[in-house]
């Protein structure tokens, strides 16, 4: 049995037998408090008596990023020993750091991604610091705050800054006792600012200079140490820590928590050598590491964490009217909408709304969102290069990251610009979906509800015309539409790909009936069902009055193609929005979505959907949406019980009433043709006032903009982006404020 000795700075006594990398090992503890001479005595004592002799917590080198200095006191420990090998932890504490974090990186992926990292302290860190800083692009470092009590010291800041100001820090403390450089939990002479800790997401570096410096309140932050104890752990629980991860293996050959700091792991490799002679680092000790088979521990120290998984959703103004309704932005209603509107897509991401309480009922998975918003409209989205949008994107998906989600899903716009969330996912680091799978199921889905309630009892031998066929979700609804009902009429402003369409159809449909043409026109009479989901501004896509009796519109595009005043006219045809979606749970969105409450669009649920089942990957990308995803995304909403939320009309439910009086109304028309086409003449004579638009946008929109000179609408520009910049950093720290404007 190999036996080892640890001296410490502080507390422990005592001893252990352990059994690691097949050998039994019997430590012994031993507490010096601080005091060199202490330890001097005890490595004299024990030298030629023990096989290693590690040093917790009385380094022989400082070090804080690339620079060192010996550590007076410290130095001189390694040498006193004639016989027996003495470590401090420094040959094997970076390699297993950067090691570490990997594997914790690897069971949990995105567990350190983005965040904001503070390192407490960095000093003798410097693997941990290189590692989190390669999965993050902000790291400060807390040395400063720890042993100067000096928040704005430089050092509290980027690498660069630690750099010049390491050589500084380093020599004052190498003469410095070890209990200031390693300090242990209590309550410091001096009150430490409190704002780095709070603006951190991930603080690393020393369990005991954490618990003594850091605040009492760190709710949500993950902690990363090297080892902990039980009552390390539960302090960090009681103050709200989520997350606390140890570094360093477990020498009891389990995976359980790693609460043997570097120093012993050291002297335990150190007393493992094959080459008693060789020397003491890392070359040496590399094949025995390579046989340490472990994870880091991670424990989620909030019983209501454990076991969530993380997803984020990106949603937008879809006109300028939403931003004059959010309680941060009402005072824009004094500006001119154009000025607002092309300001505010300059806005950057804020999260607006934590998404609580989903759940599968077949799984018992739980599911936790953030939806963000950009601040561009879609018609700003469209003006725009679409790299201006995908850089916004990129930037949201950063933030989705940093909290933790490792799916984001591209909410109305978002999914549509450039070429529908491939480049944004090649960019990403984060899983992307556009949710248009479950959007197709989900509109085919409740077209079937509403034109069954309309009364048809056998579609197959109907009509069905989809406007926008050419687009992502419109095509495969066209594709899937065809297969059951065999007769579908496709419009869209893009011949050549109609043709394309239209051949597809007929190879996977033999026998199906595909009508072409680049308007609805005449065409519409006919049809039992028309599908549309175009991206067009400021034209009128279908004339509502060509419709026959009867017939049921199904408005999958957001904002809608078609507005209420044109439905009004033909109070017989049922304008349905596309399927929404019950999430299973008492789900909170924590933001007003513009839906009934625990009502998610079919787009935000899928996203929902695939991080209930743990399917982190791209999912619904591009403009081909295959339709394998879904039929399989469809039998998953089977699975964890999902649901096709109640039919809505601009935004009402749809009762059995109205629709009793839509059908009454459209059997008169039938059964007298002179009074269908008095009600049509009628009905174009009112629509020929109405001026046609889509998405809310009518032709040929005045821009007030033009009217204010340059100055003025730059002056009212940074005005409005002062006013976002302060509404987000109001924000910053609490992802989920509830706001009353929906953003879809």
């Amino acid at each position: 049995m190999l036996e080892i000795l640890i001296i410490g700075i502080h507390g422990r006594t005592g001893e252990e037998t352990l059994h690691f990398l097949g050998r039994d090992l019997h430590v012994r503890y031993h507490a010096c408090n601080g005091d060199t001479a202490q330890a001097e005595a005890l490595i004299r004592q024990f030298d030629g008596q023990v096989d290693a002799i590690g040093l917790d917590g009385l380094h022989a080198t400082l070090q804080l990023g690339s620079v060192q200095r010996a550590h007076t006191a410290g130095a001189p420990l390694s040498h006193v020993a004639q016989q027996t090998p003495v470590v401090d932890g420094s040959g094997i504490r970076a390699g297993l750091e950067r090691w570490g974090v990997i594997l914790a990186d690897r069971a949990q992926p995105g567990i350190f991604a983005q965040k904001r990292i503070l390192m407490a302290p960095g000093l003798n860190h410097p693997g941990l610091a290189q590692a989190l800083g390669r999965r993050s692009r902000t790291l400060r470092y807390a040395d400063p705050i720890i042993y100067f009590g000096l928040p704005d010291f430089p050092g509290v800041g980027s690498q660069a800054t630690l750099e010049q100001a390491a050589p500084f820090t380093l020599d004052q403390l190498k003469d410095a006792p070890f209990r200031r450089i390693h300090p242990q939990p209590g309550t410091p002479e001096h009150a430490r600012s409190d704002d780095p800790f709070v603006w951190a997401d991930v603080i690393a570096g020393e369990i005991g200079a954490i618990r003594r410096y850091a605040p009492d309140t760190l709710k949500r932050k993950t902690v990363v140490v090297e080892a902990a104890t039980p009552d390390d752990l539960n302090d960090l629980r009681r103050r709200g820590v989520s997350i606390a991860v140890t570094l360093m293996p477990s020498l009891d050959g389990t995976d359980g928590l790693g609460r043997w700091p570097a120093a012993v792991i050291e002297a335990v490799l150190a007393a493992l050598r094959p080459n008693p002679h060789a020397p003491l680092n890392e070359d040496t000790y590399l094949d025995l590491m390579a046989g340490i088979q472990w994870t880091p521990a991670i424990r989620y120290l909030q019983p209501d964490e454990a076991g969530i998984n993380r997803f984020a959703f990106l949603i937008h103004p879809l006109k300028v009217d939403f931003i004059h309704r959010d309680p941060k932005f009402r005072w824009t209603r004094y500006l001119p909408d154009d000025l607002v509107e092309r300001v505010a897509a300059y806005l950057p991401p804020t999260v607006v709304g934590r998404i609580t309480g989903g759940q599968s009922p077949a799984t018992d998975q739980r599911i936790e969102g953030y939806l963000i918003t950009l601040g561009a409209t879609p018609r700003q989205m469209m003006q725009h290069d679409p790299h201006f949008t995908y850089k916004q994107i990129n930037g949201a998906a950063r933030m989705a990251e940093r909290l933790g989600a490792r799916l984001m899903g591209l909410g109305a716009f978002t999914s549509v610009v450039g070429d529908a969330g491939v480049t944004v996912a090649h960019e990403a680091d984060i899983a992307i979906t556009s949710g248009n799978s479950l959007t197709v199921a989900a509109t085919l889905e409740a077209a079937k509800q509403a034109v069954q309630r309309m009364g048809a009892t056998d579609l197959t031998h109907g009509k069905v015309m989809v406007i926008g066929a050419t687009g992502s979700i419109a095509s495969v609804c066209a594709r899937l539409v065809a297969q059951a009902i065999h007769d579908v009429v496709l419009v869209s402003i893009e011949p050549e790909k109609l043709i394309e369409l239209k051949r597809t159809i007929q190879a996977e449909t033999p026998g199906a009936q595909v009508t072409i043409a680049t308007r609805a026109g005449e065409l519409a009479a006919d049809c039992d069902l028309i599908i549309t989901a175009t991206s067009a501004f400021g034209q009128r896509v279908l004339d509502i009055t060509q419709c026959k009796p009867g017939a049921v519109i199904c408005d999958v595009a957001r904002p809608p193609d078609i507005n209420p005043a044109e439905a009004a006219l033909r109070p017989d045809v049922l304008v349905i929005e596309s399927g929404e979606v019950l999430i299973p749970g008492d789900i909170d969105f924590g933001y007003n979505i513009g839906l009934p409450p625990k009502t998610a669009y079919a787009c935000l649920a899928e996203t929902a959907l695939l991080a209930m089942e743990g399917r982190f990957e791209d999912y619904t990308l591009g403009r081909n949406i295959e339709m394998a995803r879904v039929k399989e995304i469809f039998k998953l909403f089977q699975k964890h019980q999902f649901r096709i939320a109640g039919l809505r009309s601009f935004g009402e439910y749809i009762t059995d009433e109205g629709v009793a009086e839509k059908r009454a109304l459209a059997d008169r028309l039938r059964a007298d043709p002179v009074l269908f086409a008095a009600t049509k003449v009628d009905a174009a004579a009112r629509l020929a006032k109405i001026p046609p638009m889509s998405k809310g946008v009518g032709a040929g929109r005045n821009h007030a903009l033009r009217q204010w000179s340059v100055p003025a609408a730059a002056g009212m520009g940074l005005l409005i982006l002062w006013g976002a910049r302060r509404a987000a950093a109001r924000s910053a720290r609490l992802p989920g404020g509830r706001n009353d404007h929906a953003d879809e």
